[in-house]
């Protein structure tokens, strides 16, 4: 028997090795900045719009933009739903372009999103569970300025993220926090290709809630993504390390109860 589990556990570290041995790594430093403007127009319902600059080389150049809006309706106070769309511009960066043909693409999504929430002790728990359907471009020859064909694929994301007050017992106005979150991103159904496991993206983070309306959060991001494609027979893999600051906009538009 133990020389059953001594081979079982040699196979494994061995076959993890050469996994990493035959994979290509391409790093790259990165900035992301994010604005996220909610607006409740109800006790049920609000309108989201979010928009994404995020930088490669740090700030220098783009690696992506992104535009997205939905529609929020908060199912009861822990569980909140969103239906969007979301369109995204994604350059050609690094050593290994997510385009075969190193050339910048767009991207148009459709996503649903169920958010929930609970809090044990002092500490905010959040569970987001997304799925997309997506179009991205592609280019039928390398001699085309812009994309000549879309290809479909489905995307499920789930982001476990924790936070917790710096003083007191939580998160109220004037109030500093520290957050931690992860994320992961699994393609499936046709046209994934190499890329079932999409991307991971771990985050820490201290923020400020001034006030009701306004919080601001920054800090260290790491995103980890493998490509659709292999090359030479290698998967690749970029491994994306640099920073990120959100600001988050919380609007009251409904009109109050007439005295």
């Amino acid at each position: 028997m133990k020389n059953l589990q001594f081979s079982v556990a040699f196979i494994f570290i061995g076959l993890v090795a050469f996994a990493q041995n035959t994979r290509i790594s391409d790093s790259n430093s990165i900035g992301w900045f994010a604005f996220s403007g909610n607006f409740n127009i109800s006790p049920k319902f609000g309108i989201h719009t979010e928009y994404q600059w995020r930088r490669e080389n740090m700030i220098n150049n783009w690696q992506q933009g992104l535009l997205r809006v939905g529609v929020n309706y908060q199912l009861n106070p822990t569980i909140q739903l969103r239906l969007g769309y979301a369109w995204v511009e994604t350059f050609a960066y690094g050593d290994y372009p997510l385009n075969s043909m190193g050339k910048d693409f767009t991207e148009h999504r459709v996503f649903q999103m169920a958010t929930l929430n609970n809090k044990i002790s002092i500490v905010d728990f959040s569970h987001r569970f997304m799925l997309e359907q997506r179009w991205i471009g592609r280019y039928s020859n390398a001699d085309l300025s812009t994309e000549d064909d879309y290809v479909f694929i489905n995307r499920m994301r789930y982001m476990f993220r924790m936070q917790l007050p710096l003083k007191g017992k939580s998160i109220e106005n004037k109030t500093p926090y520290i957050a931690l979150y992860d994320e992961i991103f699994i393609g499936f159904g046709e046209n994934v290709n190499e890329n079932i496991f999409d991307q991971n993206r771990l985050g820490l983070l201290i923020g400020y809630k001034f006030s009701n309306t306004v919080r601001v959060e920054g800090g260290y991001l790491n995103q980890q993504v493998q490509l659709g494609r292999e090359i030479g027979g290698r998967n690749v893999f970029q491994n994306n390390n640099g920073i990120i600051v959100n600001t988050i906009l919380n609007f009251n538009m409904r009109k109050k109860d007439k005295i």
